[in-house]
């Protein structure tokens, strides 16, 4: 499923193509990306590929290692941008989510710091362009960016991002500091049960959402990422449905005028779908601070 909605993505336009290893399924994204080098669709170059560093690779010693076992899943040379996935550091081991005898999270205690400059050695060695992280909040961005010796910083935060969650003061200080805002939960529709409470609000039913895209004779989904769009965010869309992988293309034929980005960003409540209340007992635990 994840090899076909690749070449779906790729056949259809896109060229951003966002993965992880704690996602396990980078030996299929990558014999999709391969084949369609292969049949002459796009060459390597025009694909931007993201991967990212597992919570439980945060030793300095590991990340490097990390990189090279999702390249070899992979089957290519590098990786276009390599993230730290979490701040929250765990237990290495083959578990991706470590935890004891009775069900409890094993958490590790690592300077994110000595995690970075792993991280610059792999963009050193040719293995990343470049690096970023996700779900920093801004005191941890600080943190990287302040530390001493400092050789690249972080290019991106990818972090939550929607109109319930619009995120203005956390993008205003990575514009402020260089720094691109990468949203995911663009939609903030997912529904996994892991992950995302039942009784979370359906953005894409909003009432003003519904309307303004009625207007404008788009869906709700494009107005949302259109909005985003505009705003100078770099957005990760997920589909396995052709057409809404098609469909999320359009959003660069229509433009919001001023007083329609001011009622969305009038719809921001700070709800966050993805809490990830799981990893809220580590000090590292990003949601606990404003932005």
């Amino acid at each position: 499923m994840v090899a076909k909605a690749t070449k779906i993505a790729i056949d259809a336009g896109f060229r951003h193509i966002d993965s992880a290893y704690f996602y396990q399924n980078e030996e299929e994204v990558g014999l999709a990306i391969r084949s369609k080098v292969a049949d002459g669709t796009v060459r390597r170059e025009d694909i931007f590929y993201t991967s990212k560093l597992p919570c439980t690779c945060h030793r300095p010693e590991l990340v490097q290692p990390c990189l090279e076992q999702s390249l070899r899943k992979l089957q290519l040379d590098y990786v276009d941008l390599y993230l730290i996935h979490c701040p929250v550091s765990m237990k290495p081991g083959n578990d991706l989510i470590p935890t004891d005898e009775n069900g409890k999270l094993l958490f590790d205690t690592v300077d994110l710091c000595d995690t970075w400059e792993a991280m610059e050695k792999c963009k050193d060695s040719g293995l990343a362009k470049s690096i970023g992280v996700f779900n920093f909040n801004r005191r941890q961005l600080e943190m990287i960016l302040n530390k001493p010796g400092l050789r690249y910083k972080p290019v991106c935060n990818q972090v939550e991002c929607h109109p319930y969650l619009n995120q203005s003061k956390l993008l205003d200080y990575c514009k402020s500091k260089d720094i691109v805002l990468v949203a995911y939960g663009a939609l903030g529709s997912q529904r996994c049960k892991n992950w995302i409470e039942e009784n979370a609000p359906y953005l894409l039913e909003d009432p003003t959402l519904c309307a303004m895209a009625e207007r404008h004779k788009q869906t709700p989904a494009l107005i949302s990422l259109r909005y985003l769009l505009q705003r100078g965010i770099v957005i990760v869309t997920k589909s396995f449905n052709e057409k809404r992988i098609k469909e999320n293309l359009k959003v660069f034929e229509f433009h919001l005028p001023a007083e329609d980005m001011a009622v969305i960003d009038r719809l921001n409540r700070n709800y966050r779908y993805a809490t990830a209340r799981i990893i809220s007992a580590h000090p590292n635990y990003p949601f606990l601070d404003e932005y």
